[in-house]
């Protein structure tokens, strides 16, 4: 049964941020165990629910806190170093809250965010896995009187077994895209519980089956600046995703000190009688923190920089407006190529803190690795380094992508 939440103008986004962090706390001591056997997080989503952090991008006008991109990033650290699994659960619900106000009739606002204020999470069924590279879709919406029928497949549909809502991408009979914003249990909608990826086990990212479905005219809302019009929307959604693998870093910091302090035993070379006293741990602890904390510090600094870019945009036309939404991707594709390296380097170091012990299967610690690598591979870093080289150099602005 899902909880009801009626946010106010009251919530704010430092009310959600010390939310999230309440929520970190809750999170951690069974991570390892969801992971282990593969449960998936419906009380702790019920939590967040409770909490009303899954509103934080609710404009006001709308009843929403409407958290800036700083706290929304601190959000996300938090939960990502909770439990990742949880956190990319959100990821998609604010994209979606983001695109709304670009694309959404008013209507449609009213009716999602008014949804999401009452305790709706709206997950996604994006990708495609059949069609030749990513960013193809095959789903097609077809004219049923002055309605339509939705039919296709999708993957990868990260928070769907959460949802209560999902937002799928399809296209129109003119062959242009649009969203198909539905609720879950409508006929000829099935989630299938198969993600069995290494990592990010629990993240209920199902295959979606959409056959035949009823969708009313107003449930459409196409989507013509997509692929096509600078906006804010790609640098929010990796500023998630940067915040996610940040937040992956700072989890395996935090085991890597609570093993070193209380589970680890010195090598008899070292001279010492604590593990917490070998200058090798000491010196690999000191680096994984650098390292995690100065991801975490590049991730709040982009956010920064959206905050200001989206206050500027108004202001903006033309080339100036596009440098000004180009800056922002920048930013964030760094923060986002320094948490990438930083989930995997820090989950991979916190063996040479733990030992060899630290590799039973009942401490679980391998699943920051595996979560590190998992998430990573939504988005090639390559093209990210190449993306922030070609504009320091050549000033050339990054592609128009939800990827940069």
């Amino acid at each position: 049964m899902r909880v009801e939440q009626r946010a106010t103008n009251a919530m704010t986004g430092a009310g959600l941020m010390a939310a999230a962090a309440t929520l970190r706390t809750e999170l951690v001591p069974g991570a390892a165990q969801r992971d282990l056997q593969r449960i998936i997080p419906y009380d702790h989503a019920q939590r967040l629910r409770a909490l009303g952090i899954h509103t934080a991008l609710v404009p006001r006008q709308y009843g929403g806190p409407q958290a800036s991109y700083v706290e929304f990033a601190s959000i996300m650290l938090q939960l990502g170093a909770g439990d990742p699994n949880l956190a990319q659960m959100l990821q998609p619900h604010f994209v979606l809250l983001d695109w709304l106000m670009l694309d959404a009739t008013e209507a449609m606002r009213r009716r999602c965010y008014g949804a999401v204020i009452n305790g709706a999470i709206i997950a996604n069924a994006f990708a495609e896995r059949e069609t030749k590279t990513p960013g193809e879709f095959a789903a097609q919406l077809s004219k049923d009187g002055e309605n339509y029928r939705l039919d296709g497949r999708k993957f990868y549909c990260t928070g769907s077994l959460i949802a209560d809502q999902l937002y799928v991408m399809c296209k129109l009979p003119d062959g242009s895209h649009a969203l198909a914003i539905l609720p879950k249990d409508r006929a000829g909608v099935e989630v299938l519980d198969d993600w069995d990826g290494m990592g990010q086990r629990t993240t209920g990212s199902g295959t979606t089956m959409l056959t035949a479905v009823k969708v009313a005219a107003e449930e459409v809302m196409p989507v013509p600046h997509w692929g096509k019009e600078r906006s804010h929307l790609g640098a929010a959604s990796q500023l998630a995703h940067a915040a996610i693998d940040a937040g992956i870093a700072l989890a395996a910091l935090d085991d890597a000190i609570d093993y070193g302090r209380n589970k680890a035993r010195p090598v008899a070379e070292s001279g010492v009688d604590r593990a917490s006293d070998d200058p090798y741990v000491l010196q690999a602890v000191g680096e994984m923190s650098v390292i995690a904390r100065a991801a975490q510090a590049l991730v709040l600094s982009a956010a920064a920089v959206l905050d200001e870019v989206v206050a500027a945009a108004p202001s903006l036309t033309g080339a100036a407006r596009d440098h000004n939404f180009a800056r922002s991707s920048i930013a964030v594709a760094e923060a986002k190529a320094a948490a990438n390296d930083a989930s995997m380097r820090v989950g991979e170091m916190l063996f040479r803190v733990a030992g060899a012990s630290s590799t039973l299967r009942k401490y679980d610690l391998d699943r920051h690795w595996r979560n590190a690598r998992t998430h990573t591979t939504h988005d090639p870093v390559a093209y990210k380094y190449k993306a922030i080289g070609e504009y320091l150099l050549n000033r050339k602005l990054p592609p128009i992508s939800t990827k940069i």
